[in-house]
């Protein structure tokens, strides 16, 4: 197990010359490109919710309404064949 964490520590840092630590570029790279994936699903995330809430709601409330509808139809059918 320590030898995983001292090798990823190591990946991540390069040593230069005067034997100091500096940041791998490869490292950085991928920190990057890390991050530039996560902020795209999160603006994915914020477009989707929203969207799939109204599009949720909407549909609820259409079916609602045709549901309504049929109940309304049904009653004035079996009225009219009730009332001859």
């Amino acid at each position: 197990m320590e030898d995983l964490l001292s090798q990823a520590l190591e990946s991540g840092l390069a040593i230069d010359k005067a034997g100091q630590a500096m940041l791998d570029p490869a490292g950085g790279a991928n920190a990057l490109i890390f991050l530039l994936i996560a902020a795209a699903g999160l603006a994915m995330a914020l477009v989707y919710v929203p969207l799939r809430l109204y599009l949720t709601i909407t549909a609820r409330s259409r079916r609602l309404r045709l549901l309504l509808r049929i109940r309304k139809l049904r009653e004035d059918l079996g009225q009219s064949l009730v009332a001859p």
